[in-house]
Parts: structure tokens; sequence; C-alpha cells
């Protein structure tokens, strides 16, 4: 996998099952509905569209939506899915969906992973930002199911305004659940996501230090979602603790050298993963995106080959070549590692190529000279 040419092959595929879901999140990119589409992928479609994952060097396959559970084939699919050899993982919503014999009869299909989210530390705080009272404790149940039936766990955490003030207690909570691995969300503004919901370019500074400091300290791995800056931040201050500031840049040294490399065996991307980079994403309905946060339709799979839109789209193209990215984003000597969020740059200024709008960094190239 550590040979994996992005420019072929991505090494995560998103799938949106459905958009159906029974809660009403206020950052939800999805906009998810009560009732499914009636034109979604079926189970036929899907098995095509894993046997064209599968030959794209066979990357990690996620299941999401929606709530993935509001389809009844979810297992038959995912059991395709995992005899073929793929490594599928689901993220679905905490609703009286998940009970033990949905987690029991996941575990007899061989899923690898559950992610549930957890958006606060209080029910308060989760109840409001996932708009559904009770919420708080139907995921806490479900995590309870989880750990009796011996599967890993991955909390799922959407930070903004709502929550940034909070972030300590929210990691002692990831710790005190014994998850493998905390997924940090930065919230990108769209579906019923607010531009007002976000925190400022300075808090995500903050927030990126922060995290840096807990990876040294905790036993569980953290991992970044929307916030590809996070990897100058790491980098940087390896570079400053080696005073060793004309060190090549590298994406392995945005790992921390005390992990693994590894989180439950599903392992770490060769490089930095962006929209379209490295991660592609599948609609209920079969339409291709870069990622589910950067809405850009490049085709569709009841007409195409995942594998020939995400190749040989102008789109996936563009994505994949930061000399292209525009502002100080195609200007900066992180381009390559980092490239800044491209749904982040869509959501705020309606160009995906623009410069990463949450970034307070400025390039070596664009600082003025001292006289």
């Amino acid at each position: 996998m550590f040979d994996m040419n992005f420019d072929e092959n991505p090494f995560i595929v998103i799938w949106e099952l459905t958009r159906a879901c029974e809660l009403h999140c206020l950052h939800c990119r999805a906009e998810a509905q009560y009732k499914r589409h009636p034109l979604e992928l079926d189970f036929e479609e899907g098995k095509k569209l894993i046997d064209d994952i599968y030959e794209m060097n066979n990357p990690m396959l996620v299941f999401t939506g929606g709530d993935p559970l509001m389809r009844p084939d979810v297992y038959d699919i995912a059991s395709y899915a995992i005899q073929k050899g793929v490594r599928v993982s689901m993220t679905p919503s905490a609703t009286p969906n998940v009970t033990k014999e949905s987690i029991e009869k996941a575990k007899e299909v061989g899923l690898a992973r559950w992610a549930f989210s957890l958006d606060g530390p209080t029910a308060e705080v989760h109840d409001h930002f996932r708009g559904t009272s009770g919420s708080f404790d139907l995921t806490m149940n479900a995590i309870n199911y989880i750990h009796e039936l011996g599967l890993p766990l991955q909390i799922n955490t959407v930070i903004s305004r709502y929550n940034v003030d909070m972030l300590e207690e929210m990691a002692e909570l990831v710790e005190e659940l014994n998850c493998v691995l905390w997924s940090v969300f930065f919230l990108v503004p769209i579906g019923r996501g607010k531009e007002a919901d976000m925190i400022s370019p300075l808090e995500h500074e903050k927030v990126f230090r922060w995290l840096n400091q807990l990876s040294l300290r905790v036993p569980f791995d953290i991992k970044t979602t929307a916030a590809q800056h996070y990897r100058r931040v790491v980098i940087s201050e390896k570079m400053r603790q080696n005073k060793d500031e004309q060190k090549k840049i590298q994406y392995q040294d945005a790992l921390h050298s005390g992990k693994t490399g590894q989180f439950d065996g599903l392992g770490r991307a060769p490089r930095g993963i962006n929209d379209g980079n490295g991660f592609v994403f599948i609609s209920h309905i079969g339409d291709v995106f870069p990622s589910g946060l950067l809405p850009i339709k490049a085709g569709n799979v009841r007409q195409q080959p995942l594998s020939e839109i995400y190749r040989h789209s102008p789109i996936f193209k563009d994505l994949r070549n930061p000399d292209k990215y525009k502002g100080k984003c195609g200007q900066c000597e992180f381009r390559y590692v980092c490239g800044g969020s491209r749904s982040r740059a869509y959501a705020l200024t309606g160009d995906y190529m623009e410069s990463e709008p949450a970034c307070v960094y400025i390039p070596k190239s664009m600082r003025k000279k001292s006289v």
C-alpha cells in the first residue's frame, strides 16, 4: 500500500449508502431525510461498484449516510465486500437502530470497526448539535455494546463553536471510552453547516497545536478531517525541536514517532490525502465527488466505472496537482503534504482551487524580506 499512486487509485472510498436518517444534525452535509431515496444504488449496482473499488488496488471502504442502518440490505452489501477481501468500516447514526443484535450481526459479517459520533462531553451539548434529544444516551449505550462484543471503537467529533471550549473534557471522555482512534472533523459549511458555526482561523491553529501535544500523551490515535494544515503544524514543530529548519518537508514527519503508523490494522496513508487526491465519495444515487464535503459532481457510476472517473476527470486531476492551487496555497512550501482543505476553499470562496480560508500561515516565498 505504501507504493500507492493516488493518480491511479484512492486510499479511501466513502459510499453514502442512503441519505435516510432519524437525526437532525446541525452540520449535516447530506441534509439527511427521514425516507430513503427511490433512486438509491440497489444491491446489484452496489456489488458492481464494490468490484470496481476492489480492482483499484483494494482501498479502504467506509459505509456512511445518512444512516447506513436505514438500508435493510446493509449487511448483505458488507458481506459481499468483505468476502472479496475489502477492508470495510461503517459510521451509523446513534438511533434505536443500533442494537446489540445489529452490532453482533455486523461482527458476524466481519465489519472491521464501528465509528460513532460524540460532539460534546455532555448530553446537553451533544444532543443540541445532533438536533435530537436522547442521542447522547443512545451513543453511550451503543459504545457499551461495542465493548461487550470486543470490537474496536472509533469516535468522530466535529469541532465547531459549540464545543471548541470543551476539548479537554472531550479528550478525557475519548480516553475513558477506550477508543483506538479519535477522528476530529473541522466544520465545513455545506449542507446544514453554517459559516457562523465554524471556529476562526486562529482557533484552528490553536486547536492544531493542542492536538499535536495531546497526541504525544494519549493511548489512542488522532486523525483529522478537513484540516490538512494540521500536518504543517506537526512537521513545523518537529523541525523546531530538532533545530532543522532546512530539512526536506515530507508527509511521514506528520506521523508521530511514538506511534506505530497503524491503527487497528487499517494503516496510514502513504502521503497526505485530500479531496479527490487519495479520496473519493459516491453518493446514494451514484454521483461521484472528490469528497462528501466538496459537492462538485465528476460523474456517475451508473454511466462510468468509478476507476475511470477518479483517474480521468479534469476535476480530480486538477485537485491532485498542488502546483495549480491559487493564492498562498499554490506558493506554500507545504503544499505537497498539506494543500489545505479544498472543500472549505470551495464552501467559502466558490473555487475549490483557492487558498484554505482557515489557515493563518504565510508561506516563506510571500514574506517580506527584512531590510
